[in-house]
């Protein structure tokens, strides 16, 4: 194999040491917004909202929420698209490390709040913002040795959450992303609205399902990166849930784990039809990565490659977050093309 770029291993890496970063944390019980000894908070003389206070427990953190947070960071994009989604943009003053295209109907409110950083903030620059809550995506938005830690947040009276994608849970399925979805909900009190959001998203994964329902189940390898071998979604990862409700079968999905390497040889044995293409920034374009795949003699029998079978699935829409939904439709009419004429 010739080399055009080099594996991406960051997801994997912090997929590993997320349970780390959690038991680095303390259990911690804070309040969000809580009244200062002279009473000159505003926001402390406010009645209490209904249902509050919320106690949320979250990747070995635990949480008191006397109020709904006011002030959001969020840092990367799958939080920040979940907050537009919930119509929670007003509390949102920071956004950061933005993987891919936002989708359509949530660009406008997206570019509306500031954004900090297109990689992860320092811990400077999101004081900066004053948040009272800030929401991280994968563990590298609390990773102790740039001085963003859970604890160091904590200690500066700002409350955090964690994806729970990276609370050290080793299988990711779509559960995990209406679940989410419902705790973002309860923290800002909006559970009826959570609600409504899970609907809807249930409704479109159903939606999808249903037009490939009886379909022959499509082999499908997932290419996220790598030359030497080949980095893939394997059978832990939500990706292998959403090819299977898209009416397809990760070719990996003995893989025990979230990610992981596979060489060539594995891939052509395995024979794939269809090949689901990652899309963010980093490990190449998509561009590059199909004509990388389609330079490879070893490849060329492979029915996916030979038939120029690809489906793009922008990173974002394999996490846990309102993405997922949508990346069961993409998928489903990737596979089968037929049952959506």
């Amino acid at each position: 194999m010739s080399q055009l770029f080099s594996p991406a291993r960051t997801r994997g890496f912090l997929r590993a040491t997320a349970a780390a970063v959690a038991l680095s944390s303390v259990l911690l019980t804070t309040s969000c917004g809580a009244a200062d000894e002279s009473g000159g908070d505003a926001k402390a003389t406010a009645a209490v909202p209904a249902g509050f206070p919320v106690t949320v427990d979250n990747c070995g953190v635990r949480t008191t929420y006397d109020r709904p947070p006011s002030r959001v960071v969020t840092i990367h994009q799958h939080p920040a698209e979940l907050m537009l989604a919930l119509g929670l943009k007003d509390r949102m003053v920071g956004t950061a490390f933005p993987d891919s295209a936002v989708l359509p109907e949530l660009k406008e409110d997206y570019e509306a709040v500031p954004e900090l950083a297109r990689k992860e903030p320092s811990f400077e620059k999101v004081l900066d913002a004053e948040p009272d809550f800030v929401y991280g995506g994968y563990g590298s938005a609390f990773t102790e040795k740039e001085g963003r830690s859970r604890t160091a947040f904590a200690d500066a009276g700002i409350d955090t959450y964690l994806n729970r994608e990276y609370c050290g849970k080793k299988k990711v399925t779509m559960e995990d992303t209406y679940d989410e979805v419902r705790t973002i909900g309860k923290i800002f009190g909006i559970p009826d609205r959570a609600d409504k959001l899970v609907t809807d998203l249930k409704s479109r994964v159903g939606r999808a399902a249903g037009k490939v329902e009886g379909e022959p189940d499509v082999p499908v390898f997932v290419y996220d990166s790598g030359d030497k071998a080949a980095f893939t979604a394997g059978g832990k990862s939500l990706g292998t849930e959403l090819i299977r409700l898209a009416g397809g079968e990760n070719v990996f999905a003995d893989l025990d784990d979230v990610f992981g390497d596979v060489s060539w040889e594995q891939v052509i044995e395995r024979r794939p039809e269809v090949i689901a293409v990652y899309d963010y920034a980093g490990a190449g374009s998509v561009e590059q990565k199909k004509r990388f795949l389609l330079s490879q003699p070893a490849l060329a029998d492979v029915p996916a490659v030979r038939n120029k079978r690809f489906v793009v699935l922008p990173l974002t829409a394999t996490l846990v977050g309102i993405r997922s939904a949508y990346a069961v439709d993409d998928l489903a009419r990737g596979l089968h093309p037929e049952s959506f004429r």
